[in-house]
């Protein structure tokens, strides 16, 4: 007879489906703004540019309840993961990257290069004070999650997780890269695939498999399994 984990209990279930839906949320607010406002181009425009202008409050909205969904997952992560390295580091990073994510809605970007339509064409001459917080929280949120992904990695060697250690490795990698100016706007909207893609992955991980993420002795799972 096979022993089995006791079933999650449904607020930790529920706070981790929120982890989950966060960075899907986000790309799926993305391409529809993209796709219905009028004079946006990610090849020039990041991102974060949709929270300016009369609709800009739809991207404000998504990065808040997206930085909400990062901490719901945080606190997911806390209650799930009580052994092994990282237990307390990674839900603190996600949460840390939760809070810049809302922060970056609170404070949004300027308008600037053609967009919102009747903007003038190139940079605009001054950042002004929120769009500098914006990038500032923006960096130090993906700096967070780089972080959490590194501290996933050293957990998942310790546990001999092969396909676990390479994939936090390459978000970690990419969440790293130094940004291309020429190609600014894609490489963030590809690191956020990274950064939210990873997150997503690592609810569900807690939501199917809580109990090899708990446990750092291998010896004593399989004992449990005659």
């Amino acid at each position: 007879m096979t022993t089995r984990d006791p079933a999650l209990p449904r607020t930790t279930r529920t706070l981790l489906l929120a982890g989950a839906l966060a960075g899907p949320l986000f790309y799926l607010s993305a391409i529809v703004q993209m796709l219905t406002r009028p004079g946006f181009d990610l090849r020039i425009h990041p991102l974060s540019q949709l929270s300016t202008g009369e609709l800009g409050w739809i991207q404000i909205l998504t990065f808040i309840v997206v930085g909400l969904g990062l901490i719901c997952l945080s606190i997911g992560h806390r209650r799930v993961v009580t052994a092994g390295v990282g237990r307390t580091a990674i839900p603190v990073l996600i949460a840390i990257g939760g809070m810049g994510f809302i922060a970056a809605g609170v404070f949004p970007q300027d308008p600037a290069n053609g967009f919102p339509i009747g903007t003038p064409d190139g940079p605009a001459a001054e950042p002004s004070p929120h769009a500098v917080v914006h990038m500032v929280v923006a960096i130090v949120a993906f700096t967070a999650l780089a972080v959490a992904a590194i501290v996933a990695l050293v957990r998942a060697i310790r546990e001999r997780r092969v396909v676990a250690a390479v994939a936090n490795g390459i978000v970690a990698l990419a969440l790293l890269a130094p940004v291309i100016p020429d190609i600014a706007s894609v490489q963030v909207a590809i690191t956020g695939l990274f950064a939210f893609g990873w997150c997503t992955a690592s609810a569900i991980s807690l939501l199917t498999s809580p109990r090899w993420l708990v446990s750092l002795d291998a010896p004593r799972l399989k004992e449990m399994t005659p």
